[in-house]
């Protein structure tokens, strides 16, 4: 099985999502995460998301950005993927403006697991062919079945 379909799902996965702001882009990923996820609370995945980010910015380069925190009532790893309609500013290392976003959120006892989880996905993220089939879905749908049939 494909590591983003154990931890992606459809209700996860936005095709040209709005974001002006890196700030206003996690508040809808906060959203997003705990529409279905009953122990997970929006105000704590927004602060742990923002927190981890001023630690260093997530952004990969090339457009590529990996948002991601160990989380409390977290009870296994999460992710959400977000194409974005125009792409912003996220400080990465090549001044490059991010328009693809997976976002993880792991256990907050899973420190191996999360650096495993986020390690496979950069090496993931790092393929052009993908991220480049990823760019070119039209619908969230399209989005979600390239990221999971793609990802071999």
């Amino acid at each position: 099985m494909h590591l983003l379909s154990q931890i992606l799902t459809p209700e996860r996965t936005v095709c040209h999502a709005h974001g002006p702001s890196k700030k206003r882009l996690f508040e809808t990923i906060a959203e997003l995460v705990c529409a279905n996820e009953p122990l997970l609370h929006y105000d704590n995945i927004l602060n742990h998301l923002i927190t981890r980010e001023k630690l260093g910015s997530t952004g990969l380069g090339q457009g590529i950005a990996i948002p991601h925190c160990r989380v409390g009532n977290c009870t296994q790893p999460l992710g959400a993927l977000l194409s974005l309609e125009k792409p912003i500013p996220f400080d990465a290392p090549d001044e490059q403006p991010v328009d693809l976003l997976f976002v993880l959120l792991v256990p907050e006892e899973a420190r191996q697991q999360h650096l495993d989880i986020l390690a496979n996905i950069a090496r993931l993220f790092n393929q052009q062919q993908f991220c480049g089939q990823l760019r070119a879905a039209r619908d969230s749908c399209t989005l979600y079945e390239v990221a999971c049939s793609g990802a071999d």
